[in-house]
């Protein structure tokens, strides 16, 4: 009975902290976004290209310190308490990081916080948050397999979140070179349809992303070669599930049509691209 007590205080308080975190993460959002107006943008301006973004960047925050929440642990309480503290203070920089920098670097023809503040693009907005649950999914392969590599556990999941990185940037490349259209000239024309697309393909690597990250580091050779075969598989599925999506969940219809060559792009058909890519990265994690 009373190891039962002590099992239900101990989750109580791991919760307890998870929201601390959590509140932390929301601060932290304003500290490195100091120009954006968060409740004004929700409530008064009822942007929704905005409420997109930043519901991705809670659910990217959510993986992220889950990160540091999950998984067995003999160190004590006090002890997994401070390491919940280091580690999820680690995930809420590093995905913020990655937002900034997801900004600049994977959509760099067009400046993505005006499309969504401003001309209020929920496209850029589908976007947005796309890359904040990859990037999220990244940080939780991160700490939660970061062992001890060069350097130390930190260093090593800091090392492990930037080849995460190089690769969602990889992964927007590839994606547009193997889409018959600009991703770029339709997302400013409002086209909300490829942003759902997108996000779909983005967050399916990165889920195959944190399945090579999860596991504890035994070796820079192991890791990056764990890494390369998820995303090898990744990137060769991405084509094949866009054709099955066009071919079999979309039948008599082709999908580019539906969503870039029509007067009202089809976003339904964009979502079940999207599912084509989520559903396949999870079928290929399960498969490994």
């Amino acid at each position: 009975m009373i190891n039962i007590i002590d099992g239900i205080l101990a989750t109580l308080i791991y919760i307890a902290v998870s929201f601390v975190l959590f509140l932390i993460g929301k601060f932290a959002y304003q500290l490195f976004h100091p120009k954006v107006r968060v409740s004004w943008e929700l409530v008064e301006n009822d942007n929704l290209a905005f409420a997109m973004a930043h519901v991705g960047y809670f659910i990217g925050l959510l993986l992220a310190i889950g990160s540091a929440v999950m998984g067995d642990s003999d160190a004590g309480l006090i002890a997994d308490l401070i390491n919940i503290g280091i580690y999820g203070l680690l995930s809420i920089i590093l995905l913020n990081l990655s937002l900034i920098i997801n900004d600049k670097l994977l959509f760099s023809k067009f400046d993505m916080k005006k499309e969504i503040l401003e001309d209020r693009n929920v496209g850029t907005g589908v976007i947005e948050a796309g890359n904040a649950v990859a990037t999220g999914l990244i940080v939780l392969g991160a700490i939660h397999g970061e062992g001890f590599g060069v350097g130390g556990p930190i260093v090593t999941a800091v090392l492990y979140w930037v080849l995460g990185q190089g690769i969602l940037f990889l992964t927007t490349l590839i994606y547009n070179w193997m889409t018959p259209y600009d991703i770029h000239e339709h997302i400013e024309k409002d086209n909300i349809a490829v942003g759902v697309g997108y996000a779909g393909a983005v967050v399916a690597i990165g889920n195959l992303i944190r399945n090579a990250l999860m596991h504890d580091f035994i070796s820079w050779y192991v890791t990056l070669e764990d890494v390369a075969f998820n995303v090898i598989v990744g990137f060769l599925f991405l084509p094949i599930a866009r054709f099955l999506a066009d071919k079999i969940l979309l039948p008599g219809q082709n999908l580019t049509d539906e969503i870039v060559n029509q007067e009202n792009p089809n976003v339904g058909a964009a979502v079940v691209e999207a599912f084509a890519y989520i559903g396949g990265s999870v079928l290929i994690v399960w498969a490994l």
